[in-house]
């Protein structure tokens, strides 16, 4: 059962009421509030108010304000007048279910009218919108038109110019040209004249060198038929076979000059690796070829050690080792998958292995060296021999100084020797 609010206080004047509604410890909303012309509702479970107001109001303009726990409505009536109470009295139950239904009904065909509105006005500002679009679009279009049109004018003119000044070159060529052939005609009929003299003054010297007509050459002159011989031309060649060996080859490219050093290098280090695999290691036969290669295993070894799968990795290093013992970078490859799998002595062996193979000390290997060192104090760190552990690092320290991370590691086991001591 709802409580009904009894308490409440109002004033008025002749054009407004106010309405003031006490509702403590409840939180209420807009939507608990409902009123029409002549129907006021407050709805907060578990509270009820609700008020036949004794003369029609403005229930658009009338406001309702929600704080300090009470609800204080400012209601204008539509006629200026005075009201007796606030509700309307001798208001039976049949009266008063008619006009809550009537408020409701009222307040339905306002809702429906609002929303027609809403639409009519919603579609008033899209079309609104659609019409300033098009206006934009079309001036926007007119822009660009103009522009176009400028830029065509623009460059009529300037073919317009261009045509008039290869006009202008073309007829200034032509009166040079003229001029030229003019001056030329003088030239030639100079020239004509100067022949025409030499031809009249006699010369014995020319005519007793005039040339002998040759025979066969149906009288003709020719300077050259004395010296001219008859070329002898070299039979063809005989149509033969040749047969062409090529030499086998382990590489199945062709032979390039510039990778023969390359090449030797390879088969020669492949030689002396076969020469170290005893003869007993039948697992090999099934193996391909390049799956005897000891850089190919080292590859795959690492490539097993990437994906975490580091007894596949100490298998390929241990057949790669097998192949070539002289590596150094097999051991120290397997050194690291012997401390992640937490065999310390191997690693430990693999390490001292590799920095024997690794002399004499030069730049080039002074990375792998580095690494020997540092895996090998991990593994006696990680054993507690720290002392010897600190040995190597120190030793690394010495090749390359500026490793930060091998300086704090070592400070690290520096810290523990101290603390060791303190200890004991």
């Amino acid at each position: 059962m709802p409580v009904w609010l009894r308490e409440y206080s109002w004033r008025q004047t002749s054009t407004a009421v106010y309405l003031s509604l006490p509702l403590r410890g409840v939180r209420v909303t807009p939507a608990n509030i409902f009123c029409t012309d002549q129907y006021l509702k407050v709805s907060v479970p578990p509270f009820l108010f609700e008020a036949i107001l004794f003369a029609p109001i403005d229930d658009t303009n009338s406001t309702a304000k929600i704080g300090n726990g009470a609800i204080f409505f400012t209601l204008y009536k539509k006629e200026v007048s005075m009201w007796d109470s606030l509700t309307l009295p001798n208001a039976g139950k049949e009266k008063l279910q008619y006009l809550r239904e009537n408020a409701v009904l009222k307040a339905h065909e306002k809702a429906k009218e609002e929303t027609e509105a809403k639409k009519v006005t919603k579609q008033e500002h899209k079309k609104y919108a659609l019409e300033a679009t098009m206006k934009l679009e079309e001036a926007e279009r007119t822009r660009i038109e103009d522009l176009k049109e400028k830029v065509r004018l623009k460059v009529t003119k300037e073919l317009e110019l261009w045509d008039k000044q290869q006009k202008e070159a073309e007829k200034l060529k032509r009166l040079q040209k003229e001029g030229e052939l003019y001056q030329g005609g003088d030239q030639v009929k100079e020239k004509k004249k100067e022949k025409m003299n030499k031809a009249r003054i006699p010369n014995e010297g020319t005519s007793k060198t005039r040339l002998k007509p040759t025979q066969g050459c149906h009288g003709s002159y020719s300077m050259f038929s004395e010296g001219l011989k008859e070329e002898q031309l070299p039979a063809p060649r005989s149509a033969a076979t040749i047969k062409i060996s090529f030499t086998s080859r382990v590489f199945p490219t062709a032979l390039r000059e510039s990778r023969v050093a390359e090449e030797e290098e390879w088969l020669r280090k492949q030689a002396e690796a076969r020469r170290t695999v005893s003869a007993d290691l039948s697992e090999l036969e099934d193996l391909k070829e390049e799956e005897k290669n000891p850089d190919w295993l080292k590859d795959k070894g690492n490539k097993m050690f990437a994906t975490g799968n580091y007894l596949a990795a100490v298998s390929a290093y241990n057949l790669a080792v097998r192949l070539n013992n002289k590596l150094p970078i097999l051991y120290l490859n397997r050194a690291a998958c012997h401390l992640k799998l937490r065999n310390l002595h191997k690693a430990i062996e693999d390490c001292s292995k590799a920095l024997e193979l690794l002399t004499p000390p030069v730049p080039d290997n002074e990375n792998a060296r580095v690494k020997a060192y540092v895996r090998r104090g991990t593994a006696f760190c990680q054993l507690e021999l720290y002392a010897e552990g600190l040995q190597d690092y120190e030793a690394a320290l010495k090749i390359d100084p500026k490793n930060e991370t091998v300086e704090k590691d070592a400070e690290k086991i520096r810290h523990l020797i101290q603390g060791t001591s303190q200890d004991s």
